[in-house]
């Protein structure tokens, strides 16, 4: 497990830059408009609820870094559970870990999640890189398109294996920004597509939580028996409002949470 927090959201932004070019690109691009550095608001990671993979062993990484548990999260729909982590420290990303129900699942998804995991061992997902490892088993063409065909998250997930589905710029430490909407015609200006579903901007200033992504990149990915482009990673931006105390609210909104993991989406 890492022992240096920094480290591991270093390594994981190393890896989550090699798949979405259009993150380094906002991210230039915002750096300049904010002559500041960008602050990561949290990250996103997907899993099955199977052994060795599941929620609570992706979660050890963080825990071992001083994060405690927040909210849970339930996505009906998507047959997924979600659970989020925070460090005492204000400035440390949050987490956000979800998992798909696989025994709500069909029969068919089952067996095909089933084998891609069992040749996942505990100690490569205990060992330090396992958060940005990426696929652990083989996978062709026509099994990703059939679990497209039931959940796209499975689909992904088959597809990517570990690595951060998106980091998320905190538009709370912008200068020059003040409102998701004012980012999302920068995106838009700039030639980037963002998320519609559910609308632009997701929750409200009641929901405490202001959200928008892009859509994800396609780029190659090489499966078994050819290469095809499909989308891999997002980048998210989220605004959080003051609770009564006057702290930051620190938790996710389920409903504008679900219209997110709609970045991935290919038919988008």
């Amino acid at each position: 497990m890492h022992t240096d927090r920094n480290a591991l959201f270093e390594n994981l932004w190393v890896d989550y830059q090699n798949v979405t070019p259009s993150a380094v690109q906002i991210h230039r691009i915002l750096g300049a408009e904010e002559g500041q550095a960008i602050i990561n608001d949290h990250i996103a990671l997907r899993t099955f609820n199977l052994q060795p993979v599941g929620l609570g062993a992706l979660a050890e990484h963080f825990l071992g870094l001083g994060y405690r548990e927040g909210g849970d999260y339930h996505f009906k729909a998507k047959k997924l559970y979600a659970r989020h982590y925070e460090h005492p420290d204000p400035e440390a990303p949050r987490v956000f870990i979800s998992e798909l129900l696989t025994e709500q699942c069909s029969p068919e998804l089952q067996t095909v999640v089933k084998k891609l995991v069992e040749g996942v061992t505990e100690e490569s997902v205990a060992a330090d890189n396992f958060l940005y490892s990426g696929r652990h088993w083989s996978l062709d063409y026509d099994t990703y398109r059939k679990l497209l065909d039931e959940s796209e998250y499975a689909a992904w997930l088959a597809a990517w294996g570990y690595r951060a589905n998106h980091f998320t710029v905190s538009v709370n430490h912008l200068h020059n920004f003040k409102t998701v909407a004012d980012i999302n015609q920068l995106l838009k200006d700039n030639g980037f597509k963002v998320n519609a579903s559910g609308g632009e901007v997701k929750g409200s200033p009641e929901d405490l939580l202001e959200q928008s992504s892009t859509m994800a990149d396609r780029v190659p990915v090489q499966f078994r028996d050819r290469e095809v482009t499909i989308p891999s990673c997002f980048y998210e931006f989220a605004l959080r409002y003051a609770k009564p105390d006057g702290s930051l609210y620190n938790g996710f909104v389920a409903a504008s949470a679900d219209k997110i993991f709609e970045s991935t989406n290919a038919s988008m």
